[in-house]
């Protein structure tokens, strides 16, 4: 079950997967083979894992599933002969249908095996079946602990509700595992256009139940990482496919045009964009790993991994398979009434992971303006740091979640606490060197010293006060590869949850924080030389490659997805916001 990021209840065993449009489509050339695939039967190499498809005087009325690119009699060259500027009707949208699963069987190079239903929903319908979320109050509070200790939602802010408005502000669709149907989400008071995007995505997770079962626990991570690491794959493979369907719709298909986004959830700037940014990451690495699965083995090394899923969103992020994690060492030893929530998370245990250490680190400069992932460059730069990413997609632009302050990552385990109305919590975190360590335990001090008034000084426990979205006092031990991070609402309380760590109490010892480390106030966060040029953009101008948040399900086995335009205008509309502040 999806313990953080879902609105799902707690009696969700499975997830459903959704499309989650991660950046611009419009005005990007595709790659000349983007959409390559062989055009008829015995025609072209085929890759491994992959079936030809028919052409044209193959497809019949009634032909049965083995046929690629043939659905219902609908081979995947044709086209829609009616508008669906005015909406779709239920014959109009049956056509649609069968079309896309004909070019989608075509762009994947495999036949579905059954029929897809798919339905519509008003926006304001899916708000209502979805409103509310994990309604257990031990978990709403664990999950507050989890997203405080990442400094993306504020002591005093519901988690959950930050999520719902993430995830409901802009879904455009869904497909549903446990109900083998497909739901588009569409604008209140109007017929429904159906995006052929969104469409095809998610008749490729169809087609991905169709052959591995999504409701089987595998897809399905028992942490945030986990769960993220796992729609790598899952999610991947949907955009990659779509991006293959786009680059031909640019080439030789007559494809309609995705109507206009209604917007979803209102003002962008609404939405918080350190969740939203956890939630993309999937959308933008997990196509880039399926796509070089595809490239070095074809279909088929995209259909071994769909049956061993990535682990970690670290795997994902750096697309090695292979990729080895530490053991995370952690012994409850804490006292004066501190518990933790043994039956949240795993043994009350999240991992967060790499994606959403990097993300927590960079949402730093986004909403709060202190520069701490590259305390020498300006707020600005280490905001442009998520949106440079190296690798690009072929069709869109995507985002970077790698950087040496996160990437030597081996593991972690956070335990939320509770002690009557007090929460804290301890982070035990594993790198893969100590270089690593220090690495990361320097920039977590940087992002306390940002929100605090004075220097770190070492070995002590460090506050912040009462002016900060993330008040209390913080303990922030390294011991080789290894870092601790306690946090409680007073210096007494971090010694009660961990009484064995190597901690004075503020001021006990007089350092003056001396330790070498990237402390104080000011560690390049200064923003006199981060304003914008006046027109709300930055002076280095380029594609912000942005998106913009879709939730998903209206079912309790439902996983959000965001759509292309309410993403891109999100960001855009918060850096903006951004640049205004900073001026």
């Amino acid at each position: 079950m999806r313990r953080v990021l879902t609105l799902s209840t707690a009696a969700a065993a499975v997830a459903a997967v959704a499309v989650l449009c991660v950046a611009l489509t419009a005005g990007v050339a595709a790659a000349p083979d983007a959409g390559a695939v062989p055009a008829a039967s015995g025609s072209g190499p085929i890759a491994p894992g992959a079936t030809p498809s028919a052409s044209a005087d193959e497809c019949g009325t009634g032909d049965g599933t083995e046929l690629v690119g043939c659905w219902n009699g609908t081979h995947y060259e044709e086209s829609v002969d009616f508008e669906e500027t005015d909406g779709l009707n239920e014959t109009q949208l049956e056509a649609l249908t069968d079309l896309t699963m004909a070019r989608v069987e075509h762009v994947r190079q495999r036949p579905f095996k059954e029929d897809v239903p798919v339905e519509t929903v008003t926006r304001s319908e899916y708000a209502n079946d979805t409103a509310g979320g994990n309604s257990s109050e031990a978990f709403r509070r664990w999950n507050d602990g989890v997203w405080e200790a990442l400094f993306v939602v504020g002591d005093e802010t519901d988690a959950n509700e930050e999520i719902d408005s993430v995830f409901g502000g802009a879904v455009s669709g869904f497909y549903s595992p446990s109900q083998d149907r497909i739901v588009i989400v569409v604008p209140d008071g109007e017929s429904p256009d159906i995006d052929p995007s969104t469409l095809a995505h998610e008749l490729l997770h169809a087609m991905q139940d169709q052959y591995h079962d999504l409701t089987d626990p595998r897809y399905v991570g028992a942490t945030q990482d986990g769960d993220l690491a796992v729609d790598g794959i899952v999610e991947g493979e949907a955009v990659h496919v779509e991006e293959r369907y786009a680059a031909r719709c640019a080439d030789n298909w007559t494809c309609a045009e995705a109507p206009e986004s209604d917007g979803g959830g209102g003002d962008g700037a609404d939405f918080n964009f350190g969740i939203l940014q956890t939630v993309l990451q999937p959308y933008g690495d997990g196509a880039l790993y399926v796509r070089e699965l595809r490239d070095e083995g074809g279909w088929a090394a995209v259909n071994e991994t769909m049956n061993d899923p990535p682990e970690s969103t670290a795997e994902v992020i750096h697309r090695e398979p292979d990729y080895e994690e530490g053991n995370v060492t952690f012994e409850d030893a804490a006292t004066g009434g501190w518990e933790t929530y043994p039956d949240q998370g795993v043994d009350g245990a999240e991992t967060a992971g790499e994606a959403s250490m990097f993300v927590m680190f960079w949402y730093q400069s986004l909403e709060y303006r202190h520069a701490v992932l590259e305390p020498g460059a300006t707020v600005r730069q280490n905001v442009r740091i998520h949106l440079d990413a190296e690798a690009q997609l072929e069709t869109r632009a995507t985002y970077n979640y790698a950087h040496p302050v996160t990437a030597g990552w081996a593991g972690d385990e956070l335990y939320p606490y509770r002690n009557g109305d007090r929460d804290g919590y301890v982070w035990a975190t594993e790198w893969q060197t100590e270089s690593d360590a220090a690495a990361f335990r320097d920039a977590y001090v940087r992002m306390l010293t940002a929100h605090g008034d004075g220097e770190y000084a070492q070995g002590s426990v460090y506050e912040i006060g009462s002016e900060s979205d993330f008040p209390g006092a913080y303990g922030v031990e390294r011991d080789g590869t290894s870092v601790t991070i306690t946090h409680a609402p007073s210096p007494e309380g971090v010694l009660e949850l961990r009484p064995d760590a190597d901690l004075t109490l503020p001021d006990a010892d007089g350092d003056d924080g001396d330790d070498g480390s990237d402390g104080g106030a000011d560690d390049g966060n200064s923003t006199d030389d981060d304003t914008d040029d006046g027109d709300g953009t930055d002076d280095d101008s380029g594609s912000d490659g942005t998106d913009g948040g879709n939730g998903s399900g209206d079912t309790d086995d439902s996983t959000p997805g965001f759509g292309v335009a309410a993403a891109l205008v999100a960001i855009v509309a918060a850096l903006g916001l951004f640049a205004r502040r900073a001026a």
